[in-house]
């Protein structure tokens, strides 16, 4: 792993840690969830919250050890090799927990986060609308206001953890404030009877998760359950936005661990399959693939390592925007360019269950596309560093000078 040396003991310990718990995973359970056969994988979450993996890098005070992001990308590397559907459940305590640690009351961190990271309440997030798409702003949901009552109408679809979630964080618009920013609201939804399932989408991959259209329906939801309180009405745009650095990295760090299950499996096959009297390992057809898939893998490595440092050293919110942006972008596409490559080293073989591969191929397409597409990464990326560039004088050498006929001016015509 090319960030292994960047790692502190404790980083490795809980690397040890992690992999053991995902060792203990049942292999009928992932069998059973990729035919549909499991709406929800409860167990799953009361295990590493048994284990004390859950919440890794929220307050000891709440069940969280306190760790940095370098730490909590080392574990969800070693969950990913479980596939995106039990990753996905995995992260959304870092996701959920991350708005309630942030935004949150006291009261709301002693009610909701400290059971979350102990693995006995199980969350979800409603963010996704059917006519909104990446336009976060475009949310129709709303929030009606009566005395210290919101009532919450409207719907949320792809929500993994509609079938099990007991909590639901909601961001809904409230009525009476004109300003679609400023009326954006994140709620903490406590699932009851007027809270529907739907419909229950039946998946490319990532199954099992219990992925589903929530339809609210005059749901009420208490003051108290605003995130952040009284004071929280308004703020889900800046929990949107605090939310997509766990929302990006937890996908980022998923991604390698799948890429790497699959290389490693078709790594193995190569080195015994054997074709025209050689080992299939030897011909660079095969080779160059894996030569490829691990250089992929670690540059993805390094590269979450980094960011994860940029984010807990308190970068400025737009470049760690951007870093968040690169490490989701380049880690998910590495992944899926690697599991194909898996496929191809396996063959026709690979294409059938005999292995892995194909539900990994699967799995991993889907984190191309949630969380923000890797499209809309791209517009982060550039935006943010055309922001960097303008803010800041120029430093060092300037390069634009080294030309010979960089002096003449009337040849750099700009409009």
């Amino acid at each position: 792993m090319s960030t292994q040396a960047m790692l502190t003991d404790t980083e490795r310990a809980l690397q040890e840690e992690v992999a053991d718990f995902v060792a203990s995973v049942p292999r009928d359970l992932l069998v059973a969830m990729d035919a549909d056969e499991v709406q929800y994988p409860r167990e799953f979450i009361q295990e590493a919250g048994r284990r004390n993996l859950l919440g890794l890098r929220f307050d000891p005070r709440w069940g969280g050890r306190g760790l940095p992001w370098t730490a909590e990308l080392v574990a969800l590397e070693e969950v990913g090799v479980l596939g995106t559907a039990l990753a996905c459940l995995y992260s959304l305590v870092s996701i959920v927990g991350e708005a309630i640690h942030v935004f949150g009351t006291e009261e709301q961190k002693e009610r909701f986060l400290k059971p979350m990271i102990a693995g006995e309440l199980t969350v979800a997030e409603g963010l996704t609308e059917p006519r909104g798409g990446s336009d976060f702003f475009g949310a129709t949901t709303k929030a009606r206001r009566e005395g210290d009552v919101f009532y919450l109408t409207g719907q949320k679809r792809f929500v993994v953890g509609a079938e099990g979630a007991d909590l639901i964080l909601v961001y809904g618009k409230v009525e009476g404030i004109e300003d679609p920013k400023r009326a954006m609201t994140a709620f903490l939804v406590e699932r009851d009877e007027t809270v529907k399932v739907e419909h229950v989408y039946g998946l490319m991959g990532t199954r099992g998760g219990g992925t589903g259209r929530i339809v609210f329906r005059n749901t009420p939801v208490p003051v108290a359950n605003v995130l952040g309180g009284e004071a929280g009405v308004g703020q889900g745009a800046a929990v949107f936005n605090q939310m997509m650095i766990p929302e990006r990295m937890t996908s980022a760090g998923g991604a390698v661990g799948m890429g790497r299950a699959a290389i490693e499996i078709a790594a193995r096959y190569a080195d015994k399959r054997k074709a025209f009297g050689r080992k299939i390992r030897r011909f660079e057809g095969v080779n160059f693939k894996i030569a490829e898939s691990l250089t992929l893998l670690d540059a993805a490595r390094a590269l979450n390592h980094a960011v994860g440092v940029a984010i807990d050293a308190g970068e400025n919110p737009g470049k760690v925007r951007r870093l968040v942006s690169e490490a989701k972008k380049f880690s998910t596409d590495s992944a899926w360019e690697v599991v194909n490559h898996a496929m191809q080293i396996l063959g026709g073989i690979g294409y059938t269950n005999v292995f892995p591969v194909e539900r990994l191929l699967r799995d991993v397409r889907l984190i191309t596309i949630w969380t923000g597409t890797n499209e809309i990464m791209n517009l982060v990326i550039q935006h943010e560093y055309y922001k960097e560039i303008g803010a800041k004088p120029l430093r060092g050498r300037d390069v634009e000078m080294d030309a010979a006929g960089a002096f003449f001016e009337e040849e750099k015509v700009y409009e």
